[in-house]
């Protein structure tokens, strides 16, 4: 599903990232752990097409997505790559059906109000699909972002750090909420984590230990 070969990145001379290899196949669930500093975001970065690697190569679904133009990265990203961010970067001015909507169309897919509201149904926000981001609790808001990151059925699935700052029964919840949703998509999903409560639920984990 994706691959990774010799990947190292770094900022201002300094290098924040050494990746040998890592490979992982369609529907797999990985843990991307590491310390503080390690370059898990900078990773997911790169996983995603946000942010170009020094040198390496990065594949995503056949793809070499290096070899693609930031127009070309946009799109194939929207259709092909979900990803929660720590910032949720909701649209506020906008509701949650045209957030919904909105990847849809920055995709380059028809805009499907029907396959928006299946996937807030599935993540009890159906009566939320009018609100607008502001109105919503933070639990609430997270998975917006989630049903966001799903509503074009990725085929790779990214989270940064969403359990870090929770308590142990949402830490659970939210990690459901990710596994079940990777399932319903067929989406191979990684989580960047230095949480060590969810390492037991999730089979696969690459632990990246800096660049040095």
């Amino acid at each position: 599903m994706f691959s990774l070969h010799d990947v190292q990145h770094a900022y201002d001379g300094e290098p924040v990232l050494n990746v040998p290899e890592w490979q992982a196949q369609q529907g797999a669930l990985w843990l991307m752990l590491g310390p503080s500093g390690s370059g898990k975001t900078t990773l997911l970065h790169v996983l995603a097409g946000i942010l170009r690697p020094a040198s390496g190569q990065v594949a995503v679904a056949d793809q070499d997505i290096s070899a693609l133009s930031p127009s070309a990265m946009d799109r194939f990203r929207g259709k092909n790559i979900g990803i929660v961010l720590q910032r949720l970067h909701l649209i506020d001015s906008l509701t949650v059906m045209n957030n919904l909507l909105l990847a849809q169309y920055m995709a380059g897919e028809t805009q499907n109000p029907a396959r928006a509201r299946e996937v807030l149904a599935s993540l009890d926000l159906a009566d939320k699909a009018n609100a607008r981001p502001h109105e919503l609790s933070h639990g609430q808001a997270q998975r917006v972002a989630v049903a966001r990151a799903v509503v074009n059925k990725p085929k790779l699935l990214l989270a940064d750090e969403p359990t870090s700052n929770l308590d142990d029964e949402r830490c659970v919840q939210v990690l459901d909420l990710l596994l079940n949703q990777a399932k319903a998509c067929g989406a191979t999903l990684v989580i960047a984590t230095h949480d060590q409560r969810i390492k037991s639920r999730v089979p696969n984990q690459y632990a990246l230990k800096g660049a040095a």
